[in-house]
């Protein structure tokens, strides 16, 4: 909700997208939070949503245009931030119609987001699509747009999450080479060991360089594993294999490995009880009790 109104603003205000800088970087980490299975820990949550309304707030004074709600509100505790919460979840929008038209639209943002905010790690970005999602956010408060206008939206939103593969498939190949056939170990050797999931392929590689010859092995799970696939990883020998099957046998299989398991994005699945201090996330991941390295 913060988000759109931070969109509306930038919207309304007709303001500079290149020129809003970090900002742009907080609303991609913003919607790749709230994806499935991205981050747990509801004090992350709302230390997100009283960053994005110091950032709202600040747009706002930019702009002379009529404001609606989710670029004006104001919760001063976290009772008033709950009870906001549930005054503007996505059934008060009674038309179903416009309220799927307008959750599509927005899971579709969010998919984008986590791309292009994987991209933007490897440095790479297009100023397209953050103009495009603050267009899209904005979309969803907008009340005089149909069935037929957001059907149109939802299709440009298609054609916009391509756009942000294509710049994610440019950041990953430009820096780890091309994906070839491979062959991946999924036994597992006597070494101490760390287990790497989700797709951020820096993060990968910034732990692959930071255990290299010290006698700890990595091991990829679930989503991270065409990460084996890329040429430039080839050369860490401590990249050992892939352990484990999909992301849903993660709570099983997480309690076999005995090592400590590092969340790169959205692929959480809650652990069993006692198992948090083996849990660390980093970017927008997040869960309670794991140790989150910025």
């Amino acid at each position: 909700y913060t988000v759109k109104g931070i969109s509306e603003i930038v919207v309304k205000g007709n303001l500079d997208v290149p020129a809003l800088g970090d900002i742009n970087e907080i609303v991609l980490d913003s919607l790749f939070k709230t994806i499935t299975n991205a981050n747990f820990d509801p004090e992350a949550i709302k230390a997100q949503i009283v960053k994005n309304i110091e950032v709202r707030d600040k747009l706002a004074e930019k702009v002379g245009a009529e404001l609606s709600d989710a670029a004006t509100f104001r919760v001063n505790t976290d009772a008033e931030m709950e009870a906001k919460a549930a005054a503007v979840g996505v059934l008060t929008t009674e038309n179903e119609d416009i309220r799927s038209l307008r959750e599509l639209i927005t899971y579709g943002i969010k998919g984008l987001a986590a791309y292009t905010h994987h991209a933007l790690n490897l440095g790479k970005e297009d100023n397209s699509l953050y103009a495009f999602v603050y267009e899209a956010m904005a979309a969803t408060l907008d009340d005089s747009l149909n069935a037929d206008d957001l059907v149109a939206l939802t299709l440009k939103t298609g054609e916009y999450g391509v756009k942000a593969m294509a710049l994610l498939d440019e950041a990953n190949t430009t820096a780890y080479g091309n994906p070839e056939l491979t062959k991946v170990n999924i036994g597992v050797r006597n070494n101490p060991a760390i287990l790497i999931s989700g797709h951020d392929l820096n993060d990968l590689e910034m732990l692959l360089e930071q255990t290299r010859g010290t006698g700890v092995d990595v091991y990829t799970h679930g989503e991270m594993l065409p990460a084996n696939y890329y040429p430039a990883f080839k050369k860490y020998d401590n990249l050992v294999g892939n352990y484990g099957n999909a992301w849903w046998q993660q709570k099983e299989e997480f309690a076999t490995f005995n090592g400590p398991i590092l969340f790169t994005t959205n692929c959480i699945v809650p652990p069993k009880d006692g198992m948090e201090s083996r849990i660390f996330t980093t970017g927008s991941a997040g869960y309670p009790g794991s140790k989150h390295i910025k």
